[in-house]
């Protein structure tokens, strides 16, 4: 099984378009120690020929394009070899790149039922016509073979409920404190070989480790997981916006209730943060944050980062 790191950035990437912050500026000066970073998405084959993407940003054509192994072959005047996706939550910066995708290209789209509602509610989705793109409901706890275009892809799929928040346009402030979330807005993703059995998690928005999460990931050997911010409260004392993490629906990566913490005892054996925002600190490779999060036996993703199991 071969998973890339599409994307290794938060909503926005790293630069983002109008951010000039310590990072973003670094970035665009070629500060070493500073790489750019696309928006959250992982692309996984059983085969090497055929993909599966997990999650479709924004930036997909720019992500598909900086990958030979995605474009058109065979000789063939259209054709892909992504096959299906896979989405986590109803993000912007997690469904947008499905747009990139029309021009009569057939795949299939797994999400829950509240995520399919989202995009079906949305007319400009139409130009994925439902005849030719398959919208396939996931259920959770259900494990599911993966197919797309008439193949079997060879990886099986389980959705699964994790502490989130709904997407920030489908907020309902008058909902109460959770603004309207229900389970199934944000999942994470066990995803498997069907002829190894390997297996791997997939995690890219999360609220909190809670007991039920650890149960899951104990053990596991090899994750991606949400390191959207370092700190609750960086974007607030970075003067860059007026949310703390938990008000945005994502745990912190530092902090007695951060994911360091929460990993401590569950004998993960790779452990790799993805959906970074432009805020975070360890994307200085030279930052006093960057090597607490390696000493503690964790990797940054990177885009263009390949895993093989």
């Amino acid at each position: 099984m071969i998973i890339r790191v599409l994307g290794s950035g938060a909503g926005g990437g790293c630069p983002q378009w109008n951010c000039n912050c310590r990072n973003c500026a670094s970035v665009r000066s070629g500060k070493p120690g500073f790489v750019a970073r696309t928006q959250s998405s992982l692309a996984v084959s059983a085969n090497g020929a055929d993909w599966v993407l997990l999650n479709a940003s924004p930036d997909l054509r720019q992500q598909i394009e900086a990958a030979p192994v995605f474009t058109p072959g065979n000789g063939a005047l259209r054709a892909s070899p992504i096959k299906a996706v896979v989405l986590t939550n109803g993000d912007v910066d997690h469904i947008a790149g499905l747009i990139n995708l029309r021009e009569a290209q057939p795949f299939s789209v797994y999400a829950t039922p509240r995520v399919l509602d989202v995009i079906k509610s949305n007319s400009v989705f139409g130009i994925l016509a439902a005849g030719i793109v398959a919208r396939i409901p996931l259920e959770l706890g259900l494990s599911v073979p993966l197919a797309g275009a008439g193949t079997d892809l060879g990886l099986t799929i389980e959705a699964f409920d994790v502490p989130g928040k709904i997407a920030l346009y489908l907020e309902d402030a008058a909902a109460g404190p959770g603004f309207g979330t229900q389970p199934g807005d944000t999942i994470g993703l066990k995803i498997s070989d069907a002829a190894t059995g390997e297996s791997f998690f997939y995690v890219p928005g999360c609220a909190e480790v809670d007991p039920a999460l650890e149960r899951r990931l104990k053990g596991a050997s090899l994750i991606f997981f949400d390191g959207t911010l370092y700190a609750d409260d960086e974007m607030i004392h970075q003067g860059l916006l007026d949310k703390s993490g938990e008000r945005m629906g994502h745990v912190s990566i530092s902090g007695p209730r951060g994911s360091i913490s929460a990993f401590g005892d569950l004998e993960v054996g790779r452990k790799i943060y993805v959906h970074i925002n432009n805020s975070n600190p360890v994307l200085d490779a030279n930052s006093a944050e960057r090597r607490a999060v390696e000493a503690a036996g964790w990797e940054i993703g990177y885009d263009g980062m390949e895993v093989r199991l």
